[in-house]
């Protein structure tokens, strides 16, 4: 290369800044949440929900659609899709007349409803989400096991079971306070009137003490006056005394 002629190979700073751009900025794409599992009886109904993240607002041309797989089956079939503001049902297979749209794409809710259960309807639903340009992410699958009668699963009466102790010990805690409140605060009350009448300044005596306080000036005067009787009784027998005296 001669001297001073330009170089064609990209300056290190606008290299770094081509790596960083392609490093610090991934697409993120969108994510899908569905149950794990659900259960239902026969003759009933399920609710089969489906929502979604994503880094976009939500676009009018938002799309939910729905596959089943039978139990033991190899391909899914579609039988459920939502788009341009509109629940299109698919009319093959046995959930023709018995889906029910649910959803709001507004609250990134896709849930269905699937009316009418039968055995057959045991197997896997998959759940996609597109809401453009947010378009690539995983699909999300629930799988749906229909019994005679549903039984009650093991974490449902073991999460009852906790509760109830939870809120036995939580009352039990609650009362214990409630106690201790009351309590504490008539020792305070005990307290401060122990201190009063100490220093003289009990300002609302009980009815024993006003009954004592109106009957203590009686009792003043009644000894005072059988002391006065007496004396006098005593004056009068020491004259008689002496009046004998000198009569002899």
């Amino acid at each position: 290369m001669a001297p001073g002629a330009p170089s064609s190979s990209p300056s290190p700073i606008l290299a770094m800044l081509l790596f960083s751009s392609l490093v610090l900025s991934p697409a993120q794409a969108i994510v899908v949440y569905t149950d794990r599992e659900v259960h239902g009886a026969v003759g009933s109904r399920v609710t089969l929900h489906c929502s979604f993240w994503s880094s976009e607002w939500v676009s009018d041309d938002i799309s939910f659609t729905w596959r089943y797989q039978p139990e033991g089956g190899r391909d899914a079939i579609s039988i459920f899709h939502y788009a341009k503001g509109q629940p299109y049902i698919d009319e093959v297979g046995t959930f023709k007349e018995r889906i029910q749209w649910v959803g709001d794409p507004r609250w990134k809710d896709g849930s269905i409803v699937i009316h009418n259960l039968d055995y057959s309807d045991n197997g896997t639903f998959t759940c996609d989400v597109k809401n453009p340009p947010d378009i690539v992410g995983k699909t999300s699958q629930v799988t749906l096991y229909v019994f005679e009668k549903v039984p009650t699963r093991y974490g449902v009466v073991l999460g009852a079971v906790i509760g109830g102790v939870l809120g036995v010990v939580l009352l039990l805690l609650l009362l214990f306070y409630v106690v201790r409140y009351c309590w504490l605060r008539r020792q305070a009350a005990l307290q401060r009137r122990l201190s009063a009448m100490e220093k003289g300044k009990l300002h609302k005596p009980g009815k024993d003490a006003s009954k004592r306080g109106r009957q203590t000036p009686v009792l003043y005067a009644m000894l005072d006056h059988s002391r006065s009787t007496k004396a006098v009784s005593e004056k009068k027998a020491k004259g008689l005394g002496e009046s004998r005296k000198d009569k002899k």
